[in-house]
């Protein structure tokens, strides 16, 4: 049986069935969201936006100690945020690509846009 709805016309009721995301997609989108729930990461995030670094460099710019760097990036690299490459001893790190980037400066435009 199909549901009606009292302040719903059909081509609202239409759209919303076709672009309403699936709940494995919400769940998707919020576990990526949660990559933005703590200024450490966005720290780390920023830095790594413009230069690639390893922890203990990450660690001296951003005067938070080594272990809660490393913390923070195995966490990010459990979402595929970040990468890292390996030369001779040195972990670099690296944004994987730059939608994260991108959702970090849209934020930033609509905290700017609303003052």
């Amino acid at each position: 049986m199909e549901q009606t709805y009292a302040n719903i016309d059909k081509e609202t009721l239409t759209n919303l069935q076709y672009y309403m995301p699936e709940n494995h997609t919400l769940r998707q989108l919020a576990d990526i969201f949660s990559l933005f729930a703590d200024q450490t990461r966005l720290k780390i995030l920023s830095v790594l936006a413009l230069s690639d670094m390893c922890v203990n460099d990450l660690s001296k710019y951003l005067n938070i100690n080594q272990t809660t760097i490393s913390h923070q990036l195995r966490f990010l690299k459990n979402f595929n945020a970040v990468i890292d490459r390996r030369e001779g001893k040195v972990v670099f790190y690296s944004l994987n690509n730059e939608h994260i980037n991108n959702i970090m400066l849209d934020g930033v435009d609509y905290i700017q846009g609303s003052l």
